[in-house]
């Protein structure tokens, strides 16, 4: 079975939470630490919510500063997203062999679901687990324990597909084979990921 993840591994939107972040910070005159921007870059949407109103100290409950991400995100889910190079046509010869494949994302449901539904790319997946849901981030090996048993699959069966290098290894922590995709927001753990993943590839293009 195949595994994939979806920001920034099948759509080109690391940048959009960027700029949401960037744009959140300064309507309250803040600016984003390298610490900041590393943590909620790998946290899922609840988590990512908490630290920022404790590492600011700001007067919101992170339901409030959730929302607010929402309003600014939607619009660039539902529109903006593009998908990567090759991920439609590798998908496409994917289905058409019969390879059986399963969506594995930190994405909020709600922005997922929209710009999965604006690329067409709903039915190529037999199930989407949104590990938000199991209030996981995908960094941790329990994340993809749990998931492999909602999919009914063996761990030695999967291969992930992602830009994350904390999620490439919690994957082989408990035995997937991990397939790291470049993306510009992990550009700096390019020669890492090259390193320790099973495969590394800049896009699906190398794939076809």
């Amino acid at each position: 079975m195949y595994l994939f993840d979806f920001d920034g591994t099948l759509v080109d939107s690391n940048g959009v939470w960027v700029e949401i972040d960037n744009g959140f910070l300064a309507r309250r005159g803040l600016t984003p630490t390298r610490e900041y921007s590393d943590t909620v870059g790998h946290s899922i949407f609840p988590i990512a919510a908490q630290f920022t109103k404790d590492y600011y100290c700001l007067d919101m409950t992170p339901e409030a500063i959730m929302a607010e991400w929402l309003d600014m995100a939607r619009d660039a889910y539902a529109r903006q997203v593009p998908m990567k190079p090759g991920t439609e046509a590798f998908l496409a010869r994917c289905a058409a062999a019969g390879e059986p494949m399963a969506l594995l994302t930190a994405c909020v449901p709600e922005l997922c679901r929209a710009a999965l539904a604006r690329h067409g790319l709903e039915g190529y997946f037999r199930q989407i687990i949104f590990v938000q849901e199991l209030g996981l981030e995908k960094r941790n090996p329990e994340a993809f324990t749990r998931s492999l048993a909602l999919l009914g699959a063996e761990a030695g069966d999967c291969t992930l597909f992602e830009d994350s290098p904390g999620a490439c290894r919690a994957a082989q922590a408990v035995g997937i084979r991990a397939v790291g995709v470049f993306d510009p927001f992990y550009a700096s753990y390019e020669a890492e990921m090259r390193g320790f993943c099973d495969r590394y590839i800049t896009s699906f293009t190398e794939l076809l």
